[in-house]
């Protein structure tokens, strides 16, 4: 890849060059960007199958970083957290209001006995009192578990027992599209369920009615805050290699596996990621849309803008919500210079066309970045062509729970490679990637696998909390005889060294001896102009082995029809050819997704298979299942009629 890049950019050549060529010096550099109160005696160590570490030796500490350097350095007076929901609330937090709210926090953890190394759960929604708590507990040491408050008490229960919690945070309610979503009741069926680890229960009301509290578990915010009194904030200097936070990753067919990101190898990474691909800067007004609940939220709405100096939108609700201008609304109104989302998002507005975004000044921006699944070159042509009028990028990239931060997207903070619809770019400096079949032998160009990495670089978890032998074993000991990550996505890199992907490895589909991925289809299906949202699995066929199912939204001014269903099998065979064999198209109001935005493909096969979808606790409307349940019973009895 190396001549490719640097035919198409020698900036960025030149950049993955020296991560190539010294990776100690490297990252020595990037390090030195943050604040250390002792240098690092190591930059790497790695004795397999032990843990690899970073900056070994060295002391530092994420709250630090993302608040009283910037405050010591005369940019207290900054904007730091700007607060907004759906109900019309706003809140703004200078860097030194924040960091005056985070040491009161810290003050009041040790109040409650919070030691270096104790866990606390945070199952709470967007909000300045969650966030600043973050930033609290890893000033003290302590580490956090943030539960996405979309979760259930059985999802919470897990996390809560797995990462044996002492205290628990949690509010009364949280706003989503104009309703009050009840949290404690929930916190207290899960306890219920996790046994007697945590020791109290911290509740922020919110609203007027009565909230059920247990006597002697239960305080208020207010009766947790007054421990602060005869308490210090004071920061603690922490080994680089000390836990911060606990992240569950997003899956949930199993037990949760409970990745472990540190203060120092986590800082370096999404701190130099924030540099290289989203080019953050202190005059920033960065929005990241997604919810603290998940990494997204940990790295590019708390950690990363801070540390850059930024003012980071912390939004809680949902984007079109009240009504489908909001998201453009919010733009206008906050003047948002860069936007992270979820590429779920841009096709959610896109279902409302341009005319929303018509109607408010959007001159301030200057970047959209994309993750969470591919940006289907449909939906990245609406946005970048039709509403932004090719006037700023939109960038697409892809990363995981486990990496932390961005491992391979388009390098705009560094200098900008060629945009290709589609595909998540290129490797960040100081990763490497391959292709390789599931035996481990090597792709070509354009040959479709499974995407290892063949490196550590800081952001990539180097355990699972409590469970060592299971991370090994999931990451490192998937390819026979071969030291490589296994990522778990389907993927191809073509001749210039740009990576495709094309969904989980599990999700691709084998119709007659070829693999098509999921994410192509669906892509193939937004060709048409119809098409709002597709979510395609693949169902059991004695012929081919596999055919493809689709479930189809449609635009706002088109009906289902028969004539509708062979245009949508022909834009596929257009676009995939004759071996992608479509064997059914159910249209639907909305496909099941969690509240990431991630589509649900496993429940889109349990409905078509009539089995029972498992957990769907961070499903985002819990009636799209029973919808795509009808719908594809419709289908099937209409089939039935016909023949």
């Amino acid at each position: 890849m190396g001549q490719q890049l640097e035919v198409i950019n020698p900036i960025v050549h030149r950049v993955v060059e020296e991560a190539r060529e010294n990776p100690d010096a490297f990252w020595s550099r990037e390090a030195r960007a943050l604040h250390w109160f002792r240098y690092w005696d190591k930059v790497f160590e790695w004795n397999y199958p032990e843990r690899y570490r970073w900056f070994i030796g060295g002391e530092t500490n994420l709250s630090y970083n993302a608040l009283d350097r910037h405050v010591q350095s005369g940019w207290g007076g900054h904007t730091a957290l700007i607060y907004a929901n759906e109900r019309g609330e706003r809140r703004l937090f200078t860097y030194a209001q924040l960091h005056r709210k985070v040491e009161r926090l810290a003050a009041a953890l040790r109040g409650m006995g919070v030691q270096k190394g104790d866990r606390i759960t945070i199952y709470m929604p967007v909000s300045p009192e969650a966030i600043a708590l973050m930033l609290a507990a890893v000033r003290v040491g302590a580490i956090h578990v943030v539960v996405f408050a979309g979760f259930g008490a059985r999802a919470l229960a897990d996390r809560v027992a797995a990462s044996g919690s002492r205290l628990l945070f949690t509010s009364d309610i949280t706003y989503r599209k104009g309703q009050n979503v009840p949290l404690k009741g929930i916190v207290d069926q899960a306890l219920n369920i996790a046994g007697d680890t945590v020791e109290h229960v911290v509740v922020l009301q919110r609203e007027s009615a009565p909230v059920p509290m247990t006597p002697g578990r239960d305080l208020t915010w207010d009766e947790f805050v007054a421990r602060a009194e005869g308490q210090s904030g004071h920061m603690v200097p922490l080994e680089a290699n000390e836990p911060a936070f606990i992240m569950a990753t997003s899956g949930t067919t199993a037990r949760p596996k409970l990745t472990v990101h540190t203060h120092g190898g986590y800082a370096v990474w999404i701190n130099s990621t924030g540099n290289w691909l989203f080019k953050l800067r202190p005059t920033d007004v960065w929005w990241a849309t997604s919810d603290i609940g998940w990494i997204v939220g940990h790295s590019y709405i708390v950690y990363a803008p801070l540390m850059a100096g930024c003012a980071s939108i912390a939004y809680e609700g949902a984007i079109d919500y009240p009504g489908p201008e909001t998201f453009w609304q919010l733009i206008e109104e906050f003047g948002v210079t860069g936007i992270f989302t979820a590429p779920t998002a841009v096709r959610l507005l896109m279902r409302y066309g341009t005319e929303p975004a018509r109607q408010f000044d959007l001159s301030s921006l200057q970047r959209i970045v994309c993750a969470g699944e591919p940006l289907n070159p449909p939906a990245w042509e609406w946005l970048q062509k039709e509403v932004l009028r090719d006037r700023v990028p939109v960038i697409d990239h892809w990363w995981q729970t486990e990496t932390g931060g961005p491992v391979i997207g388009n390098p705009y903070g560094l200098s900008m490679v060629p945009i290709k619809p589609g595909s998540a770019t290129i490797p960040m400096p100081g990763v490497e990637v391959q292709v390789v079949t599931p035996d481990g032998k090597p792709c070509g160009p354009n040959e479709k696998g499974i995407l290892v990495i063949k490196n550590p670089f800081p952001g990539l978890t180097s355990t699972l909390w409590g469970e060592h032998e299971r991370y090994l074993n999931d990451y490192w000991g998937r390819i026979p005889g071969q030291r490589l990550y296994f990522t778990g996505d389907a993927a191809h890199v073509d001749e210039d060294g740009y990576v495709w992907f094309a969904g989980r490895a599990d999700e691709v589909v084998n119709v007659a001896g070829h693999r098509i991925g999921t994410i192509e289809v669906e892509t193939a299906l937004l060709t048409h102009p119809a098409v709002a949202e597709a979510g395609v699995t693949g169902r059991p066929d004695e012929v081919k082995g596999e055919v493809l199912s689709a479930f189809v939204v449609l635009r706002p001014g088109h009906e289902p029809s028969d004539q509708l269903r062979q245009e949508l099998v022909q834009a596929v065979r257009r676009e995939l050819g004759p071996v992608a064999v479509i064997g059914e198209i159910t249209f639907v109001n909305m496909l099941p997704k969690t509240r990431s935005g991630k589509i649900m493909r496993r429940v889109l096969k349990a409905v078509i298979l009539d089995k029972d979808p498992g957990d769907i606790t961070t499903i985002e409307e819990e009636g799209s299942v029973e919808e795509a349940r009808a719908a594809w019973e419709q289908l099937k009895a209409e089939r039935s009629e016909q023949q």
